[in-house]
């Protein structure tokens, strides 16, 4: 069976797959089978006898996690039958554990997991003084390196990340109490338990034998933390991942992650996937040439296995509508000439950018799609309708009390709402068990005769609820939508439809939910879709329009990239890295296939003024214009640069002076200039 398994994959592919012991680094290059061969290795140790349930492999993705399982399924029919092995995101993994032991950290197991918007709502209603977004962003920095509210506060040197850092304290408090945890906490919360129980940690490590992470490169510090715990009693950890495609610094990935490796993790050996099965060798040669201009890679070089193909084309534009008439155009052709819209999909590096695309494909009555829109589960019905399912299984949830109490309107007013909730913190109860532990008449005298009778009704309506759903899941919904006829609340809103096909569609998805899962609760399904990530399923025949963040991954016959200017591509700017643009432009020109299409303008209308511009330094990198091809002699760090260190925060370069291996930094965090080796900060 082995045989049958490794004889589609190359030489080094093979290599990759059959390395069974020892810590592996597998640098897989663009459209090199990074994917093909990962699935072949997870069913090559078990072909050859490695019992499937001590293999773990995480994935950032639950499309890539549901991928991966299909291909490994495929490949060894049967085999995982009893025991299959864990692949699921990091995230998934992290909330499984939470289940069987939660309660090391006196908690119980019962929590909710928070998304973003909830984060916000939260923090907001904790301080409304700091822009909600610096103080959610802080807060998600603070736990992915790994300082607690304390260490937060007791090195915070400015007046604002003092407030910040008791804005955190007061967030991770109000988190404990109604036993929620957000996303970060699916992470960190695990490594906190491993940490300090040194026998949990060794008896989870020995559980996983054989551990593979997929998009190494995108890891943080939490996460890299989390897997040497994991790896206590061996060194059988495999990563897959390319430096060259390392693009999330901005979110706290860190590419020293993958570049270290072989420092972090003993005896490492490594496996280059350079064989391109993706594009022609002109758009590789193109890649190649840009992605050289790096210093901080690893360095390896695609080889294309198809033709040479056509040349790319680059196109000089006075300004965005002339750029936009001559892409339309050439989609058209393509159309005409009998290509797919679905194989045609235009990229940029600023969102903003899109504007002049959509205006000239809607007057050209175009069908294109803009890839990246808001997420089925951040709708406000569909959010609504979540928040009745939690209080459904956790009472004790004051967020989601709040958010639906009056939805659709009862005549709770906001009033009201904030004389429950001063009642329940002085008598240190949730606002539901105000409700539920105080008479008719006692009520009254909280928030009057009225509103009274009005919860109580809606007391009554959740524990009849309750009922039906202990004798049928699937009597509930139908018992929910007559109980508080939420859907028809929509009958008469301008985009009431559209928002009932919404509803209509979660509707049929809890119940998908319980005939493929019998056996789970309502409170499963809510931690199952908090864990969903963005459905980047594309409509039929359209042309993609999306950021460059948004493709990877994804790879397209005919590519157009706009936005070749100085300024744009690369962003220019406070907080940009040079390295992680050109890693951008990478991972951009290596998702066409046959045909690639690169566009600037000499000048363009953006936030309320035309701007002239310049072309980009990529073009001239990459050798499709005339320009310097010669690396750039730029140190790793450089005067301007943003870094960020654990105690001091953010602060901004003021100087680098080589320093051996090291750069000696002087750095201005907030006000407080300090001198620190370049190993102690990460630029952001």
């Amino acid at each position: 069976m082995s045989d049958t398994l490794l004889s589609s994959l190359n030489e080094a592919q093979k290599d990759a797959a059959t390395h069974i012991d020892g810590s592996l680094l597998i640098l897989a290059g663009a459209g090199s089978g990074k994917t093909k061969t990962i699935t072949t290795r997870l069913a090559y140790l078990i072909s050859i006898g490695i019992d499937p349930a001590s293999i773990l492999t995480l994935t950032f993705t639950n499309k890539a996690a549901n991928e991966m399982r299909e291909r490994a399924y495929s490949l060894i029919d049967g085999a995982f039958v009893n025991t299959p092995p864990l692949l699921c995101t990091f995230h998934k993994f992290g909330l499984l554990f939470l289940k069987f032991h939660m309660n090391e950290l006196n908690r119980k197991n019962n929590f909710i997991i928070i998304d973003t918007d909830d984060k916000k709502r939260i923090i907001k209603s904790i301080n409304k003084e700091i822009t909600t977004s610096v103080l959610v962003s802080e807060i998600s920095k603070y736990k992915n390196t790994l300082l607690s509210p304390e260490e937060a506060k007791a090195t915070a040197q400015l007046k604002l990340y003092q407030e910040i850092a008791d804005v955190y304290e007061k967030y991770e408090n109000y988190l404990a109490e109604n036993n929620l945890v957000d996303f970060d906490d699916l992470l960190l919360l695990p490594y906190k338990i491993l940490l300090a129980n040194e026998n949990l940690a060794k008896e989870t490590s020995q559980k996983y034998q054989y551990i593979m992470v997929d998009e190494y490169q995108d890891t943080n510090e939490l996460q890299y933390r989390l897997l040497r715990l994991l790896c206590s009693t061996h060194n059988n950890l495999c990563v897959v991942g390319d430096d060259d495609q390392s693009i999330y610094g901005w979110r706290g990935a860190t590419i020293k992650n993958i570049l270290n490796f072989n420092e972090h993790f003993e005896d490492t050996f490594v496996v280059k996937l350079e064989e391109n099965y993706r594009s022609t060798d002109t758009i590789l040669d193109h890649a190649n040439q840009l992605i050289e201009h790096n210093r901080d890679r690893l360095g390896k070089k695609l080889v294309g296995t198809r033709k040479k193909g056509d040349s790319i084309r680059v196109y000089e534009s006075g300004d965005e509508n002339e750029e936009t008439r001559k892409i339309v155009d050439d989609v058209k052709k393509l159309i005409d000439s009998g290509e797919s819209a679905n194989d045609v999909a235009i990229l940029f590096r600023v969102n903003a950018l899109s504007r002049s695309l959509e205006e000239g494909f809607n007057k050209a009555g175009m069908n294109y799609k803009l890839v990246g829109g808001m997420k089925f589960y951040e709708r406000a019905e569909i959010k609504d309708l979540i928040a009745y399912m939690r209080i459904l299984t956790n009472k004790d949830d004051n967020f989601s009390f709040k958010r639906i109490i009056n939805k659709p309107k009862r005549g709770i007013g906001k009033t009201t709402i904030e004389k429950i909730e001063n009642y329940s913190l002085q008598n240190n109860i949730s606002m539901f068990d105000v409700v539920i532990n105080n008479t008719p008449e006692e009520i009254a005298a909280i928030v009057g005769k009225k509103n009274a009778r009005t919860l109580k009704v809606f007391e009554a309506s959740i524990i009849d609820l309750k009922e039906v759903m202990e004798e049928s899941k699937m009597k509930f919904l139908d018992a929910f939508e007559e109980t508080f006829d939420y859907r028809s609340s929509y009958d008469n809103l301008p985009d009431g439809a559209d928002r009932q096909g919404n509803i209509d569609e979660f509707y049929g998805y809890i119940r998908d939910f319980f005939i493929q899962n019998p056996h789970l609760e309502l409170k499963d399904f809510l931690n199952e879709i908090a864990l969903e990530s963005e459905n980047d399923e594309l409509y039929n025949e359209a042309v993609s329009m999306m950021s460059i963040h948004a493709s990877k991954g994804l790879e397209f016959k005919h590519l157009f990239i706009i936005g070749f200017e100085e300024g744009f591509f690369p962003l220019i700017g406070d907080g940009s890295d040079i390295e992680e643009e050109r890693r951008l432009g990478y991972v951009a020109i290596t998702r066409a296939m046959d045909n690639l299409t690169l566009s600037f303008v000499h000048s363009r209308f953006y936030k309320g003024k035309r701007a002239q511009l310049t072309k980009s330094r990529f073009l001239s990198e990459s050798g499709l214009i005339k320009g310097s091809l010669t690396l750039e002699k730029q140190s790793a760090y450089k005067k301007g640069d943003l870094v960020q260190h654990k105690i001091f925060g953010m602060g901004r370069v003021q100087k680098a002076v080589k320093a051996g291996k090291d750069y000696k930094l002087t750095i201005n965090f907030g006000g407080n200039v300090r001198d620190i080796l370049s190993s102690f900060v990460e630029k952001i």
